[in-house]
């Protein structure tokens, strides 16, 4: 049986002596591997399809459960964040969080759309940005969310000394409970769910700490980290 799907790689492996394996999000049936026969020949017509962040309708052929390419056409391969190794750490963030988050069975087209608009808006240019956003969507998607509202524990709004609470996600007063946070992440994770916030707050300092908390926060839940935020934070 063939069927089409529109997909993004999030991860690549080579085996034997010519082919890769790639892992796929696709919209209607969530994460599949497939294997791309001959890719790693010279002048494989596929190999562009066999790339991380290639986005493209893939055919594929499935028998017993296991998935072959047949072939391929190009949405964006998003060849520029190979360029810059910040935008490749922060590209392959996205991947990996998309790895971490669809277990087995789930589908949610939703997760490949904030993905690929997390891509597209890396590569015009901005990195920590879009990739704030992307994970406080990933993770409300996979019933996660983040919330930076008024403090959930005694109704008041957030000033001075702020926390987090990992447990249900929320920002709230430092004396209610929580680890300490500061007011720049709260406000920068404000920009990035659009909530009103104070601009001034909303700093590089700002994003390198909410891409931090995120990071603790995907770990606390998911149990795993993303070695690629890791690296991508080591270098912003």
């Amino acid at each position: 049986m063939e069927i089409k799907a529109d997909a993004l790689v999030l991860r690549t492996a080579d085996y034997g002596e010519h082919d890769r394996m790639v892992t796929l999000l696709t919209a209607d049936r969530g994460k599949i591997g497939a294997a791309v026969k001959g890719v790693r020949k010279a002048g494989a017509k596929l190999r562009f399809a066999a790339q991380p962040f290639c986005f493209a309708e893939y055919v594929l052929a499935e028998r017993a459960g296991r998935y072959t390419v047949i072939s391929a056409s190009l949405y964006d391969g998003f060849y520029s964040l190979r360029e810059d190794i910040g935008a490749l750490y922060a590209a392959s963030a996205v991947c990996e969080a998309c790895d971490g988050l669809m277990y087995e069975g789930m589908v949610d087209g939703r997760l490949l759309v904030e993905a690929v608009g997390a891509l597209r808006a890396m590569a015009a240019g901005e990195t920590a940005r879009p990739l704030v956003k992307f994970l406080l969507a990933a993770l409300r998607l996979a019933g996660y969310p983040v919330r930076a509202g008024d403090c959930p524990f005694c109704g008041k709004p957030l000033t001075g000394r702020i926390a987090f609470e990992f447990a249900g996600g929320t920002f709230c007063c430092a004396g209610c409970a929580g680890t300490p946070a500061s007011l720049s992440t709260y406000h920068t994770v404000r920009s990035a769910l659009g909530l009103s916030c104070d601009g001034a707050l909303c700093t590089e300092d700002g994003l390198r700490r909410a891409l931090r908390l995120l990071r603790a926060y995907y770990a606390a839940k998911i149990g795993g980290d993303l070695s690629a935020l890791a690296s991508f934070l080591g270098l912003f």
